[in-house]
């Protein structure tokens, strides 16, 4: 999947916010090692960076356009362009945080212990991931990949939601943490512009459809949701887009 820094920052000030509201989740404590695991464009990365300055902070990230723009705006971390799924750090980490990246990876039964045993002893992993993958804005996505000419293309990304319910993460960190505290928000987001909702999930859950055609086909399909999403989220009378979006968040402390 092609990542695009600019579209994916259209809404930058949204995306920021759970990231921060995650941040101000972790104890002060001193962390000497950080990574950023998915850190996208680096927006959050120098965030930690300044919380903690004295620490070396990593940003791993999967695209190369994203390490990129995140070498740009945070040029005291160290940047790896790596895939998150093959991730094996040869140390352990004070702080282990990543934001919007890890409902990409399969599997969470064994990648949350996996991510665990990276956490240093008393340290923290600190996690925020999207889970509205059942409202219209991503649903929308899936009928429309089912309902078209392009479903041969497609439709083996139809997929369940790949974030579970809070008490899935809770059972499978017990054993690895003195510490767990897991919560949900659901943001209502107030959008400008033509058809934000499109322009949202463009930038992330739409684009892996739209990699997989070309042309006409990729045009039509994005108009094709574009059509049913628009009247999903219609405008208010102000010309507003109210768009409410879930996202479940974790800070758990690794045992001593």
């Amino acid at each position: 999947m092609v990542w695009n820094p600019q579209q994916y920052l259209k809404f930058a000030g949204h995306r920021l916010r759970p990231a921060l509201d995650l941040l101000a989740r972790v104890p002060d404590f001193p962390a000497d090692t950080i990574v950023d695991l998915g850190a996208g464009a680096g927006n959050v990365t120098k965030l930690l960076k300044q919380r903690w300055p004295n620490a070396k902070v990593t940003g791993i990230e999967g695209s190369a356009e994203m390490v990129a723009a995140g070498r740009k705006a945070a040029p005291d971390v160290e940047w790896q362009h790596a895939d998150l799924a093959s991730w094996q750090p040869s140390k352990r980490y004070d702080l282990v945080y990543s934001n919007a990246a890890l409902h990409w990876l399969p599997d969470h039964a064994k990648l949350f212990p996996a991510i665990m045993k990276n956490v240093a002893p008393g340290g923290f992993l600190a996690v925020q991931m999207p889970r509205n993958f059942l409202a219209p804005s991503h649903v929308l996505i899936a009928e429309t990949a089912l309902t078209g000419p392009w479903r041969g293309k497609v439709e083996h990304l139809v997929t369940p939601p790949p974030v579970h319910e809070p008490q899935f993460y809770h059972e499978v960190l017990a054993p690895h943490a003195a510490d767990i505290d897991i919560w949900e928000s659901e943001y209502l987001q107030v959008l400008e512009g033509e058809n934000p909702v499109k322009e949202w999930t463009k930038g992330t859950w739409l684009t892996r459809y739209l990699d997989v055609l070309e042309g006409d086909e990729k045009a039509a399909f994005e108009a094709a949701y574009g059509e049913q999403v628009a009247k999903a989220y219609p405008r208010n009378a102000a010309g507003q887009t109210l768009f409410p979006f879930r996202r479940m968040f974790m800070v758990v402390q690794a045992k001593d």
